[in-house]
């Protein structure tokens, strides 16, 4: 039987992760404290913006230069990665004659200091917005925590020489939920056609599978450099199709530059929590509930 080996929150968009082993889910069916800072070009709205390339958030998409960044958080409870502060370093960048530095910020208070910090690594004027209700997400659809087994994060990892093991692979990825005990791309199980989702019990809590999540330029470069795989994608959609398993069949996926699945958490479930070792059983196909795609 599958089960939960890793469950990770990311409390600042598009930055390093936060461990946890208890979980609650909060509004939305997010881990509470997930994405609930994210940095955005000054004056973006992100609940409007979009979270691709050119949408105004700061993220791996479009700033290649984010990857130098490597956060620590204190976080406000064990089963609440809201950060209460964060230690954010970065590396020396002549391109805008920012020097190698290490600083910590409280939050919210320090919001405006960390925005002026990052804003002086970029080059650009930055915002650090603030979402502590649900966060924000790149699927708005399905908010729920993402979803990859370890053994897929194995076997893609094996793929490119230049990934060092299923971490770094995790790294690249950045799955809220790593499921033990079950073959590379189980987790492929967890959708099925479009109108259609996956009813999924773990330990108490029950939430649905919905679509395989489309990948972007990020899971290429090196989570803490920045620097790209050559030929990454193609090679990526090559295997993927080579080692795809029959169970994959499914209308959601149209292409093979899909990896890892998004999730709707039923409001009756969120306040509910999730913990390392609680068992994943699928429940049955049934009718999509509102929120998916």
């Amino acid at each position: 039987m599958a089960r939960i080996a890793e469950l990770v929150a990311y409390p600042l968009k598009s930055n390093d992760g936060a461990a946890v082993d208890r979980a609650e889910l909060g509004p939305n069916g997010a881990l509470r404290g997930d994405r609930t800072y994210a940095l955005v070009e000054a004056g973006v709205d992100p609940h409007a913006a979009s979270v691709g390339g050119d949408g105004g958030y700061v993220n791996g998409k479009r700033e290649s230069a984010v990857h130098g960044l490597s956060a620590r958080y204190e976080v406000a409870g064990p089963t609440d990665a809201t950060p209460t502060a964060v230690t954010l370093s970065r590396p020396a960048r002549p391109e805008t004659g920012a020097d190698a530095d290490e600083r910590t910020f409280a939050l919210p208070e320090d919001g405006e200091a960390l925005a002026a910090w990052v804003g002086d690594y970029l080059g650009y004027a930055v915002d650090l917005v603030r979402e502590p209700n649900g966060g924000l997400p790149d699927d708005r659809a399905a908010p729920g925590p993402t979803v990859v087994s370890r053994a897929t994060l194995e076997t893609v990892a094996s793929w490119f020489d230049e990934i060092a093991d299923a971490t770094e692979m995790r790294r690249r990825l950045r799955p809220n939920l790593v499921l033990d005990d079950c073959p590379a791309f189980w987790e492929d199980r967890l959708f099925a056609d479009r109108g259609e989702a996956v009813r999924v019990s773990i330990g108490e809590t029950e939430l649905f599978g919905v679509n395989p999540c489309q990948r972007c330029v990020v899971p290429s470069r090196d989570p803490d450099t920045g620097e790209p795989i050559d030929g990454f994608r193609e090679a990526f959609i090559r295997k993927r199709r080579e080692t795809r398993p029959a169970w994959t069949k499914s209308d959601r996926f149209d292409h093979d530059f899909r990896l890892m699945v998004n999730t709707v958490v039923p409001e009756d479930e969120w306040g509910s929590t999730l913990a390392v070792d609680d068992a994943v059983t699928i429940e049955g196909v049934e009718a999509e509930p509102d929120g998916g795609d």
